[in-house]
């Protein structure tokens, strides 16, 4: 008899390797599976550690591809405006913290939405004013790619109506030629710089962290790719989770992506086959453009509710050229966030030069098949020319589904009927033959994958609506929809060989269902639990006993 560190059995274990494949048991030794078959072959083998699964359902272990880690931790810091429905309503919640607040202190709000207030519109500087004028106030739209300050900010940040207009951003103002308090993009860095970090205290610091990664253990979360973005101040200190890993107060496999260029360690054949290595550095993330729900993605063709603004470019086509080529050129893993058909035209056009001017330099077609894949965010506005020139080039989308699910009920009153069709285009884009990550942009979305696979196969709010789903030529399938959230994201990171799968060789990071999310009516996947997570065969959420 082998002796094995944990042998789970009687269950129902989706390989994922192909639709409905599945065993009924699973090995684990060193970390990685070493046995995946029947449960009466299991019997060859003796383990320290046995587990009746009782009939469970498990999957490979559920991944975010793209979330701001450092960005949802500081906003637990913060009053969240999520669930404000009117201005007043933003008001009054801003307003209770600022009544417990010293004068002159900063207060910042998080994750508001114009589009679910009942006032329909931005707040101003004005509305912020009612709040306090004697603390500087900032919020933040859930995009973030909006700000709004109020009267007290403006004047810490000296900001008049002599302000210029920021590259990469817009200041509004008033009819006075008075800013009114929103910013939107490169315009809200003035702010970021300037409010303190609640995460420079390291007590708080590990305190919130320990909690959120907790939280993603008991949601069967076992890998993340998480990215900083400093224009909004949003660091990712690679150090400090190769700190939490040694003290083994990890139990998340994380890829950590930068916004400026580094030099990349490299990774050797038994690191890379090394399943207890938890932490690795990522590659070199990029903006072109903002949001729809700011108004600020870059269209080809404008706002149908905001007929006079296309939104726009963060940078310009040269300067995008350049990034992407010297971080490919350095052997860096471009990423970049390409929201409106405008940006995901640019990104696909420095890309395809980004290529070409290293083949000048010598390299092969073979050596660039062998690098990792361009990665393109978001990607929500397509049409047929842009799919033809994504099909030509080794990139991978990340998607959110979740976005939809938010977003359904007002993105035709913003891009008319006319662009519906190559809007969030899930299936257009699998049927092409595209490789698709599932991710939530947390903290825009939540980082909960279940809601995401729901989202995937039924294009429908969390409340059910609209019935049939949005646009439902464009569901994905069951298993597309979980490998977006399991194999998929390995794809991205070149560890697909390792990761990503319930078969032997593979890392042992796995989850363990209540439901079985393959067979149940689809609304019942928004309320599957996660029983048991295990990370490199280590139990990191549930009990065995």
């Amino acid at each position: 008899m082998e002796n094995l560190d944990t042998l789970l059995y009687n269950g129902r274990i989706y390989t994922m390797e192909a639709v409905g494949d599945t065993v009924e048991a699973i090995g684990i030794q060193d970390g990685k599976i070493v046995f995946a078959g029947s449960s009466e072959d299991a019997k060859a083998y003796d383990s320290r550690i046995k587990y009746d699964l009782k009939g469970a359902t498990v999957i490979p272990g559920l991944s975010d591809a793209h979330m701001h880690m450092y960005a949802y931790c500081q906003n637990q810091t913060f009053v969240n405006l999520e669930h404000a429905k009117t201005m007043d309503e933003l008001c009054s919640l801003m307003r209770e913290k600022a009544e417990k607040t010293p004068e002159g202190t900063w207060i910042k709000g998080v994750a508001f939405d114009q589009n679910k207030l009942a006032e329909n519109r931005m707040p101003t500087r004005e509305d912020l004013d009612k709040i306090s004028t004697k603390h500087p106030i900032l919020i933040r739209r859930v995009c973030l790619h909006a700000a709004v300050v109020n009267s007290k900010a403006l004047e810490l940040a000296g900001v008049d109506e002599n302000y210029p207009q920021p590259t990469g951003g817009i200041v509004e103002k008033d009819g006075s030629g008075m800013p009114n308090g929103v910013f939107r993009e490169q315009a809200t860095k003035i702010f970021d710089f300037i409010i303190p970090d609640p995460l420079s205290d390291k007590s708080v610091k590990d305190e919130v962290y320990q909690t959120v990664l907790q939280d993603m253990h008991a949601k069967g979360i076992t890998n993340i790719h998480t990215y900083a973005a400093q224009i909004w101040n949003y660091a990712e200190d690679i150090d400090y989770y190769k700190e939490l890993a040694e003290k083994e107060g990890l139990g998340v496999r994380i890829t950590v992506y930068l916004d400026e260029l580094f030099d990349k360690e490299p990774v050797t054949e038994e690191e890379y086959n090394n399943p207890y290595r938890l932490v690795q550095q990522g590659g070199y993330k990029l903006f072109t453009d903002g949001s729809l729900g700011s108004r600020s993605a870059a269209l080809k063709e404008p706002y149908a509710d905001d007929p006079g603004n296309s939104g726009f470019m963060t940078c310009s086509q040269e300067d995008l050229n350049e990034k992407i080529f010297t971080a490919y050129h350095k052997g860096l893993q471009p990423a970049i966030h390409a929201i409106g058909d405008v940006a995901l035209d640019a990104t696909l056009t420095a890309i395809e030069t980004a290529m070409a001017k290293e083949k000048e330099c010598g390299a092969t077609e073979e050596e660039l098949a062998k690098r990792l894949p361009f990665r393109i965010i978001h990607v929500q506005i397509i049409n047929e020319e842009l799919l033809t020139r994504m099909k030509a080039l080794p990139v991978v989308l990340d998607i959110q589904p979740i976005f939809l699910a938010t977003d359904w009920n007002w993105i035709e009153d913003r891009l008319g009927p006319d662009r519906m069709d190559g809007a969030y285009a899930w299936n257009t884009l699998q049927q092409a033959g595209l490789r698709l990550t599932g991710s939530s942009d947390c903290p825009v979305e939540s980082y909960s994958p279940m809601p995401g696979i729901y989202a995937a196969v039924s294009r429908c709010g969390l409340d059910g609506a609209p019935k049939g789903g949005y646009h439902p030529e464009q569901k994905l399938s069951r298993f597309d929809a979980v490998a977006l959230y399991t194999r998929n994201p390995h794809y991205a990171t070149g560890q697909e060989d390792v990761l990503g799968l319930l078969q032997e060789g593979y890392f042992a990071d796995l989850a363990v269902l209540d439901k079985d999310i393959f067979e149940i009516p689809e609304e019942e996947i928004l309320t599957t639990k996660v029983t048991h997570t295990f990370v490199a065969g280590n139990l990191v959420y549930g009990d065995l006993k």
